[in-house]
């Protein structure tokens, strides 16, 4: 059974590239008839709270992503310990004790040399007394995983490559000899990522990877691990997908909150703007208002996407969103508008008139006032304007009205005043909405009624 998963780390909150994320896995999965497992990566323990956690899984499932199991891998540490001890033993993970300064001083030394900036294994050098010495004067060790890039001795790293067929970019070659031995555990015994998802990943049963190219590097070192835990059997097919950035090019991240799903939820964007948009911008596919998930999971395909950056841009979020909005029926938001207040008769040739002019669902109360409230008034006219408004007042015609009524009323303002065109249409707009565009007038004037029509072409 095909099984992916989306391990977000519980540090703040999820914002819309995160979610792209998530969306490729969730519905390959979907339509592989498959799993998907949430896995929070929530071993860096300062900073992981609880309320992120609740505030991913109500994201998720606001957006109709639903996982079939989820893990915390601040439950599993036993298991990783485990593990890491296994890779100490074979010699693939070994100690250091350097501090920051000093790594920054190996490197310019190695730069200086006209060698690779990576890291030298200078902590392979150590004496059991000098690291005595170090633990004897507090120092705590962090942990390197031994990337298998030499023949004779790991101080001559040799080019070895890595290789995978990528379902996103293709092949894929890693040299390791370009990249240091990365840090696998922290000086306070907590695990960073790569170890813990390699593990989890084998546990799982994990068989595809989909995340953001930014992990290519990382991949390979992640099969290198599996690799040397002797367990290639488990070895999940891996996928890149091209990252958003901002229209300026930059990374986006959780410290900017305008693009957090919690906050574009209560801007009033749709989930289904924001899957649309997840999915389809990067790739080869025109950016379409899709109505359900669906019938995105339908058009959805994975190879779709482009090599290169994505660049969000809010504007075109809103713009989506405002297409939905259109293309939702009356049923589709019968029940959200009786939560707003809007009931009545009249609801359903409410919404079909104003529909188009939404950019959000929230702004048909706006629209819902402006066609019921008796008591709003707009701003004051000149004594022209005031003059022909009541005149316009003197010429409405009787109820019922209907959508010809509009142009009814027209017809005899056109023959009793001196206006026509913008000089006519644009005063009146503004007398009765306070808006300079906005649905047909047409259609507006029979849900606001005789009545009320008149008393705001008549306030003083």
């Amino acid at each position: 059974m095909i099984r992916v998963r989306f391990a977000p780390s519980p540090t703040g909150n999820i914002h819309i590239g995160n979610v792209r994320i998530a969306f490729f896995n969730w519905l390959f999965a979907m339509q592989q008839s498959g799993q998907f497992i949430l896995r929070y990566d929530d071993t860096d323990v300062e900073r992981s709270k609880s309320e992120y956690v609740n505030g991913i899984a109500e994201d998720l499932e606001w957006l109709g992503i639903k996982p079939d199991k989820v893990y915390f891998q601040s439950k599993r540490v036993e298991r990783y310990c485990k593990i890491a001890q296994k890779l100490i033993e074979t010699g693939f993970l070994y100690p250091c004790y350097e501090t920051l300064e000093e790594l920054k001083l190996q490197r310019k030394i190695r730069l200086s040399n006209k060698l690779p900036p990576i890291y030298g294994r200078e902590a392979l050098k150590l004496t059991t007394e000098k690291k005595q010495a170090f633990e004897a004067d507090g120092r705590r060790p962090y942990w390197r995983f031994l990337l298998p890039n030499f023949f004779n001795t790991p101080f001559e790293p040799q080019r070895t490559e890595v290789h995978w067929d990528d379902i996103v970019r293709g092949p894929q070659i890693i040299d390791l000899a370009s990249i240091s031995d990365p840090v696998l555990i922290r000086a306070d015994g907590t695990y960073l990522y790569t170890l813990p998802s390699v593990v989890d990943d084998m546990d799982m049963g994990i068989t595809h990877v989909i995340r953001g190219d930014d992990h290519i590097t990382n991949t390979a070192v992640q099969i290198s691990i599996f690799k040397a835990l002797g367990d290639i059997s488990t070895m999940p097919i891996f996928g890149h997908i091209n990252l958003l950035t901002s229209v300026s090019g930059e990374g986006l991240s959780k410290r900017k909150g305008n693009l957090a799903i919690c906050n574009l939820r209560k801007a009033g964007i749709e989930a289904i703007a924001i899957a649309s948009l997840s999915v389809l911008i990067g790739t080869l596919e025109n950016i379409e208002p899709y109505s359900t998930i669906r019938a995105l999971v339908k058009h959805f395909d994975l190879s779709f996407a482009s090599k290169s950056a994505a660049k969000f841009d809010l504007t075109e979020l809103v713009n989506l969103n405002r297409r939905i909005i259109y293309k939702l029926t009356f049923t589709d938001v019968h029940k959200r508008l009786t939560e707003m207040g809007i009931t009545g008769e009249k609801v359903k040739a409410f919404w079909l008139t104003v529909r188009e002019n939404l950019h959000i669902l929230a702004d048909a109360r706006d629209w819902w006032k402006i066609i019921t409230d008796s008591n709003l008034h707009f701003i004051s006219f000149s004594e022209v304007d005031r003059h022909f408004f009541y005149l316009a007042a003197d010429l409405l015609p009787y109820e019922p009205w209907n959508r010809k009524t509009w142009q009814q009323w027209i017809e005899r303002l056109k023959k009793e005043s001196d206006r026509k065109g913008k000089a006519l249409f644009k005063p009146l707009r503004l007398a009765l909405t306070g808006c300079e565009s906005g649905p047909k007038l047409a259609d507006l004037l029979p849900l606001m009624g005789r009545r009320l029509v008149e008393k705001r072409l008549k306030t003083e």
